[in-house]
Parts: C-alpha cells; structure tokens; sequence
C-alpha cells in the first residue's frame, strides 16, 4: 500500500492580508523554507507590482516557486503542481518543513486535490481568443462561456482573462464544457493544516490603499515602462492586476491618478473574490486581526497550531 501523501501546510489570506510576514516569521521559528501559492510571483521582472519578497527577505528565508518564466510566457495550474512537487521535495530533503503561502485559490486546490485531466491545447484557437480580447474585451468572451458552460461562467471573473481563454479553448477544443471536467476538486485530497489571516473589510481596504501608494513610490510605474519597452508582456502577465492599469497611463488612455484609482478597485475585489473562494476550504484556521493586534499574537497562535497539527 502507497504511503500518504505528507501534510501540507500553509499560510493564506486575501491580497495585503500581511501572509508573507507571518510565513517569514513561521519559517523562522520552526526551521521552514517557503514555497509560493502566486499565479502572478512565476514572472520573472514582475517584482514590485506583485509584491515579491525583497532580498532582504530572500536571505533571511528561502523562498521558491518565484521567477519561474519571463513574463511573455503562459504559465497554467498544470506547470504549477510539479514545479510545487520538486520544490516541496528538495526542502524535505535538508530536513525543512516546506510551508506554502499565497492567494491563489486555483493553485491551493490543486496543492490539496490535483487537477483534472488537461485537455489538449490548440495555439491557433488561442491565439484567435486573444486576438478577440483585444478587439472586443474579456466581457465578450464571458458572455459566450456563459452559454457554452455557465456553470464555468459563474466561477470565472469577467475579467480573468486567463481563465476565460482556457475554458473556451477546452469548450471548442473538445466540445466538453470545463466544469465537467472539475470534478476531481471534490475528493477528499492530501490532508492539509492552512493559517489563515482575517481582516475586518474597512482596514483591508486601507491596508490595499496603503500598499498601491508604497509600490508606486518604490518604482512600480517604471517597473512596468521597463518591461513594455523590452516587449516582455504576454497575454496572461498584462492582464495583472495594475500593469494593465499602468500600462494603460503609458499609452496615454488616462492619467495617474485615474490609473492609481482603478488599481485600488481591482485590488479591493480580487480580495473580495479571495474572501469568497476561501470560504469552500472549510478547515482554515482564521486568525482574526484588527489593527490593536500586535504581531507576535497571530504568529504564537499559528505556531501552536502547526505544531498541534503534526
């Protein structure tokens, strides 16, 4: 009989939620390396933007699963897992714990369920998907998903364009709708330990808010100048959260601020859409945080936690 897989553990939260800086401090205290949970992290130069750890922090505690693929690249749930499975691997190997931390519900799914069996590609439908994007928006390809495969469309945001270019692509492809083929998320899956970090929504909101200003002040807009005169987007790594916005004030379309101010937005309903996909993994442990909190509070109930949870 084939062992069980080992536990997975790992800190979550919605975008600015603070998950890195616990992780970093969980890593310290309990001798633990830490593997990104980031569909966005993957992409080579796209480091303010996506707040990657600074070296600083690289040096105090080993990360992996950043800097994967230039950005020009595509970068599925399917590279994703055994990426996760050698780095998880290699970090066992020194006698580490391997401690994952991110946002990114897909990924956490797979980490703890697998994926589907994926369907084939096909470049020239792709390609002809993405060409309708920059003709007509994503809202036109959500519209035709909601008819071929609403139950898809009710997952996928309208403006996942990633997603939504997958699902079609698999619809036309094989003339099976994706959700049909998702339902290998409902087994039970390795057994997990997650830590969660819970804001009230109001401080969330002026954590986000605080968080945009400071990556603009440390050179996000410069970041993304930098990247589009090298040519290096690619469909998926545009469409992140304030490089199309950036993008957008470097082709003249708005101003800064108009820019700054759309950023916010996004960012405060992909947390929203966070908070909502966090609700279907039911064993979470929730550390509640307010902003009397002191640190050193969530981080001794988290390793408590962990360390009950062998």
């Amino acid at each position: 009989m084939d062992a069980p897989p080992p536990r997975l553990y790992a800190v979550v939260g919605a975008t600015a939620s603070g998950k890195g800086s616990l992780a970093r401090a969980l890593a310290v205290r309990l001798g633990a390396e830490l593997l990104s949970v980031d569909s966005m992290k993957v992409y080579r130069g796209m480091d303010i933007g996506t707040a990657k750890p600074t070296r600083q922090e690289r040096a105090l505690v080993p990360h992996h699963l950043l800097d994967l693929v230039e950005p020009v690249e595509r970068f599925s749930v399917a590279q994703y897992l055994p990426a996760a499975s050698r780095a998880e691997a290699d970090v066992r190997t020194r006698g580490r714990m391997p401690l994952y931390v991110g946002g990114t519900a897909l990924y956490l799914k797979a980490l703890r369920q697998g994926i589907f069996p994926e369907a084939a590609r096909d470049a020239d439908c792709r390609r002809a998907l993405e060409a309708r994007v920059d003709r007509e928006g994503a809202t036109a390809l959500h519209r035709e998903l909601a008819a071929v495969d609403p139950a898809a469309a009710q997952r996928i945001h309208p403006a996942d364009v990633k997603r939504l270019i997958r699902a079609l692509e698999v619809f036309r492809t094989s003339g099976e709708p994706i959700s049909g083929r998702q339902t290998q998320f409902a087994a039970p899956g390795r057994p997990v330990c997650w830590i969660g970090i819970r804001w009230p929504r109001a401080e969330l909101v002026r954590r986000i808010d605080e968080r945009v200003e400071r990556m603009l002040a440390a050179g996000w807009l410069e970041e993304t100048r930098r990247l589009a005169e090298a040519g290096a987007f690619g469909t998926t790594s545009r469409e992140a959260i304030g490089y199309r916005e950036l993008l957008g004030h470097l082709r003249g379309d708005t101003t800064l601020d108009e820019a700054v101010r759309a950023i916010k937005t996004r960012t405060r309903q992909l947390a929203r859409r966070q908070r909502t996909w966090f609700r279907s993994f039911a064993d979470i442990r929730w550390l509640e945080m307010d902003a009397t909190r002191r640190p050193e509070g969530p981080l001794e109930e988290a390793i408590d936690h962990f360390r009950r949870t062998p």
